[in-house]
Parts: structure tokens; sequence; C-alpha cells
């Protein structure tokens, strides 16, 4: 019986469907603000609305009490975690 040869790495990277992603650069923090400790206590929407004024190109996300989050790191989101009544319970921050 014949095996089949190894496959190098370039061979592999050939292969896959989809370019890996790229790699975070976390030498340096990103411009601007980062936090919203202000933001404590308000409603979701004024929140959002207050981000969205200082950082347009922010990607809003409202997160109800209990909710599962992914831990990835995303310099383009703000995650609004709010409580029974819809009010921020935690400061919102980037990533």
């Amino acid at each position: 019986m014949s095996e089949d040869p190894k496959k190098l790495p370039d061979e592999l990277s050939k292969e896959s469907p989809s370019a890996p992603s790229p790699i975070l650069d976390w030498s340096s923090q990103p411009a601007g603000k980062t936090s919203w400790p202000e933001l404590l206590g308000v409603t979701a929407e004024e929140a959002e609305k207050k981000i969205k004024e200082e950082k347009p190109e922010l990607k809003i996300y409202i997160v109800p009490p209990k909710s599962m989050v992914t831990m990835d790191y995303r310099l383009d989101r703000v995650r609004l975690f709010v409580d029974e009544s819809g009010k921020v319970a935690q400061v919102p921050r980037l990533g």
C-alpha cells in the first residue's frame, strides 16, 4: 500500500477556502474614547445615541440580563449590558 504524500504548509494554504483573519496589533490602543462610565444607569437608547454621536463607526449591541456573549475582542463594537428595566448596568466599553 502506498501512502498519500504529506502536504506541505504551502499546499495547505492553497486549498484553504478563505484567508486567515488578520492579527490585531495589540501594541497600540485605539484612538479616542474606549469606555463610557458616565452612561451607567441611563437607558440603552440614550447610551446608544451618546456613543454614536461620539463614534458613529461603532456597532452597538444591547445585551439583556443573563445573556451569553462571545469572548472575542472587536475594535468596532460596544456592548450595552442592561438590567431588567433596560438601563445600562455595566460600563460600556470598546470590545
